[in-house]
């Protein structure tokens, strides 16, 4: 996580009341932010043993996308990897119906797939969306 959080997330911390961090205390507290899709997102940041966690909700549906990128861009550079995590299903914890989770361990990288295996590396949506629209017509 960032030890110097942005100003745009400083300026969303809830500083009065139960939850109320101090003004400069880092990426730990309670965040209110207007995300970039419209919605207000309600925001956690913690460290744990090992972890960092970050909370994202909003007050409709759960966060997209998007606002989970931007959320992520506040809280970690954006060459670090966090994830979202299905855990098994014993193990769910849903105190929140619009909330969703991103997670990073602080004592060992997050291994990931090679990007090929996600899809074509250099290839933005419209190019995409241009090659699905052939491979469509050859059916």
């Amino acid at each position: 996580m960032r030890a110097q959080i942005i100003d745009k997330l400083e300026a969303g911390r809830l500083r009065h009341g139960p939850f109320a961090s101090a003004p400069g205390s880092g990426p730990c507290g309670l965040f209110y932010v207007q995300g970039p899709c419209g919605c207000e997102l309600k925001i956690i940041g913690l460290r744990r043993p090992r972890w960092e966690h970050v909370s994202v909700s909003t007050s409709r549906r759960c966060p997209n996308w998007e606002e989970m990128c931007f959320v992520k861009d506040l809280f970690w550079d954006e060459e670090e990897c966090v994830m979202q995590l299905h855990p098994p299903h014993s193990e769910y914890v849903n105190n929140s119906r619009y909330c969703l989770h991103l997670w990073r361990p602080t004592d060992q990288e997050i291994p990931t797939p090679p990007p090929a295996f996600v899809g074509i590396v250099g290839l933005g949506p419209s190019e995409a969306a241009i090659l699905a629209a052939q491979m469509q017509s050859l059916r």
